[in-house]
Parts: structure tokens; C-alpha cells; sequence
């Protein structure tokens, strides 16, 4: 009976709290019950986000859960600082780091509807230093033999991530050497970025096989620049942050806002929560690279990516305004990947890959609850987000944690969390 009680209680603050607020929320607010999700069972993501908090696994958290395009839970969990002198605030600001590549995604997409681009051009009618792209056959770093290859590159290719880029080779890898070499991510801005990538050899045909990597996302935060004949961030404040109201979310955090940033730890040798190396991530509020990083440079808040969440989960468009139309975000939350067998087995079996984010194509095999064709994705520092249009679900985490490959990281929390979210609904 008194957790039932402290359950409905913490429920009733929880949304009075919202309702309060008013205009000032991301999305209307209601009652888990009033959506077919349950608040007793919704309890226990709260305890298990609680207990990871308080033990030290994770520094802080803010999850965000909407149904039906209202907010049915929000709430924060332990310290926004490492020296935990302040809380951490449901409007906290994360380093996203990929979950950008969705917004650059859309970006791309925008400019498809207007007729600017089609996914089947070849990178090189925008980018001319493309045009001639060829493949690594043998030989040496000092003298590297290549070929053309047999199909142009395709923006498609770099959505999808199957350019064939020489990015994810062993050390030694004569064509992996020769991108090392190119000191791309020494690139002053995207014009410099796509100017060393251009003359390096790929290391497979161009749609022959799937390497998920952040560098053909960069390339396309390039052709946003020329096709649009804006850059990379003001085409993105222009035509998706500004229009969704999105006014926390961006490349760099304005000083005025840096207090809210979450501190960003890993874990030492000891298993505890660090700071990490200097110069290994960037001052906060401050870009994470010199250019404008479409593959992981954003900044944002749970509150503004429920809004381009729910925006692709309404099709396009949300609070009357349109974004994408509601056949390019299905095109978008289709698998791309069919011309490869097995999926996503980069990954997770089950999974395949649409235009900006994973699909889920066989949850059973994936391992945890869910639906055929959710999309969503994930960033390097502990975030999440995940849409089920079928379940008309949006839910988002927040973490900012750096692992660093030792015994003592702290468990991830994609799985448990979204098992959490999805048997909490009882409707």
C-alpha cells in the first residue's frame, strides 16, 4: 500500500510539476494512466535509473517518455557536476555526439524534397574532386595501386554508410595508412574536410559493405553547404532548430546556458567516476571539432530532441510545422540495407539500417522488447532515443559517460532501459 501511495504521489508531483510549467514544455503534458502507461510499472525504471545514479555507475540521467505526442514521464537523476554541488536538471545539456547524424539526415532530406538532390546522384556532380573516385587494389602506402571503381559514389552511399571510406582497416592496412596520413580531423572547416578526403582511395566498392563510421557524414554536412549555398549550422538553425523551437540545441552552448551542461566522466582504473584526459574532449559549450561535425557535434537537451523525435514520429511535421513530408520519414525509417544479407551485423542481429538511424527488422533476434520497425539511434557518451511509430512512442535517455574498453566501465543502459520503457505500457 505506501509504495502504491509514494508511487501515485511522485506521479502527481512529477505532473503538476509539468503542467505548471505550461507553454514551456516540449510537448503537452499528461498522466502515464491517461495513455495506456502504467505508473507503478514505470516505477521501476525509476528505481533501476535511481540506483545507478546512487551507486556511482553513471554521475546523472534524464529520461524523457512520450505517448501519443505528450509527455507521460520526465524526470532527472543524481548530479549534473563531478564535484556534486548541483543536481542534475531534467533541461540538463549533453554532448549528443551521433545522435546528430539524424539530424543530419533530415538536413539531407530537406533538401531532396525540393528537388536540390536525389540520394542516386553521384557525390562528384556537387563535389567535382569526387567525380574520379578509385579503389585501393595493392601496393604499398608509398606507392598504392587503385582503380576506378565500377560505380560512382552516391549520396545514398554516404547516408548509409557504405562509401567505402578506409576508415575501419587493422593498423598497417596500406589504405587505412593512407587516410591516417590525410590528418582529415586536423580539417579547419568542412570545405578543408572534404578537400583532404577527396584524393584518398576507398577500400571497397562504393554500396558493397557496411562500416558505420562518422566520416561520410561529415562529407554530406559539406554538400548541405554547397547545394544549399549556406553553412552547415545555419542551414540546421535556419530550416530544422528554429522552426521546431529547439532553442537549446546547436554546435556550440552560449555562455549564458554552460551551467546547465552535464559534466562529461569516465571511469579510472580504480572503477570510479573521472574526469576525463585533457584535450580528450572539448571545454564544454565549446564545438567538439573545428568544422561543423554532422556525425557528432551537436549539443541538446531531452526536451528539444522530443520535439524533432516527435516530429519524424507525426511524419514530418508538429505544432502546424512541416519539416519533411510524411512518405520521405517512412522512406527514412526503412531498412537501406537490403542489398546486404544478415542485416546490421555490425551491431545487432535483427537490426538494419535506415537514413539517419538503426530499424528494427526482428526484435526476438535483437534480444529486448520493442517493435518491427522502430528507428532510433545513440551517442559515444551514454544518450539514446528510440521512435515506435506502431506504439506511437517516443523515449529518450541522457547519460554523459566515455567508457574507456577496462573491466570497471559501468554497464550500458540501452537494454535495460528500453525493456524498462516498453513494459511499462499496458495500453
Amino acid at each position: 500500500m505506501k509504495t502504491a501511495l509514494r508511487t501515485l504521489a511522485a506521479g502527481f508531483v512529477l505532473t503538476s510539476a509539468l503542467c505548471h510549467a505550461g507553454a514551456a514544455e516540449p510537448l503537452p503534458v499528461t498522466t502515464p494512466a491517461d495513455q495506456g502507461v502504467s505508473s507503478q510499472r514505470l516505477e521501476r525504471l525509476h528505481d533501476f535509473l535511481d540506483q545507478r545514479t546512487r551507486r556511482g555507475d553513471y554521475l546523472g540521467a534524464v529520461a524523457l517518455i512520450a505517448r501519443n505526442g505528450r509527455i507521460v514521464d520526465w524526470r532527472a537523476w543524481g548530479w549534473r557536476d563531478l564535484a556534486r554541488t548541483g543536481q542534475m536538471p531534467r533541461d540538463a545539456i549533453f554532448r549528443i555526439y551521433s545522435m546528430t547524424k539524424t539530424v543530419t539526415a533530415v538536413a539531407v532530406m530537406t533538401l531532396m524534397e525540393e528537388g536540390k538532390l536525389s540520394l542516386d546522384d553521384p557525390v562528384g556532380k556537387y563535389l567535382p574532386a569526387y567525380a574520379k573516385a578509385r579503389i585501393f587494389t595493392s601496393g604499398s602506402v608509398d606507392m598504392p595501386q587503385t582503380r576506378p571503381t565500377a560505380r560512382p559514389l552516391t549520396i545514398r552511399h554516404l547516408l548509409t554508410h557504405t562509401p567505402g571510406f578506409a576508415v575501419y582497416g587493422q593498423d598497417g592496412d596500406p589504405a587505412t595508412e593512407l587516410f591516417k596520413r590525410a590528418h582529415v580531423e586536423a580539417s579547419t572547416d568542412l570545405e578543408d574536410y572534404a578537400a583532404r578526403l577527396a584524393p584518398l582511395p576507398l577500400a571497397h566498392e562504393p554500396g558493397a559493405e557496411f562500416h558505420y563510421d562518422g566520416v561520410p557524414i561529415q562529407l554530406l554536412g559539406r554538400l548541405v553547404e554547397v547545394v544549399s549555398g549556406m553553412r552547415f549550422d545555419r542551414y540546421l538553425q535556419q530550416r530544422i532548430f528554429s522552426p521546431l523551437r529547439m532553442d537549446d540545441t546547436g554546435f556550440e552552448v552560449p555562455q549564458a546556458k554552460r551551467a546547465r551542461i552535464a559534466d562529461m566522466t569516465t571511469t579510472d582504473r580504480d572503477g570510479k567516476l573521472a574526469a576525463p584526459a585533457p584535450g580528450s574532449v572539448s571545454a564544454a559549450g565549446e564545438r567538439t571539432n573545428p568544422w561543423f561535425s554532422g556525425a557528432g557535434g551537436l549539443y541538446s537537451t531531452a526536451g528539444d530532441y522530443v520535439r524533432f523525435a516527435q516530429m519524424l514520429l507525426n511524419g514530418g511535421s508538429l505544432d502546424g510545422v512541416s519539416i519533411l513530408g510524411r512518405k520521405t520519414v517512412e522512406f527514412m525509417m526503412s531498412n537501406q540495407l537490403t542489398q546486404l544479407e544478415g542485416g546490421l551485423k555490425e551491431f545487432s542481429p535483427g537490426e538494419g539500417f535506415g537514413l539517419g538511424g538503426s530499424v528494427v527488422l526482428d526484435p526476438a533476434r535483437r534480444g529486448r522488447l520493442g517493435s518491427i520497425g522502430q528507428y532510433g539511434w545513440s551517442g559515444a557518451a551514454g544518450t539514446y532515443y528510440t521512435i515506435d511509430r506502431n506504439e506511437k512512442l517516443v523515449a529518450i535517455l541522457m547519460t554523459q559517460h566515455l567508457p574507456q574498453g577496462l573491466p570497471h566501465d559501468p554497464p550500458k543502459l540501452a537494454v535495460p532501459f528500453y525493456n524498462l520503457v516498453y513494459q511499462s505500457l499496458v495500453q
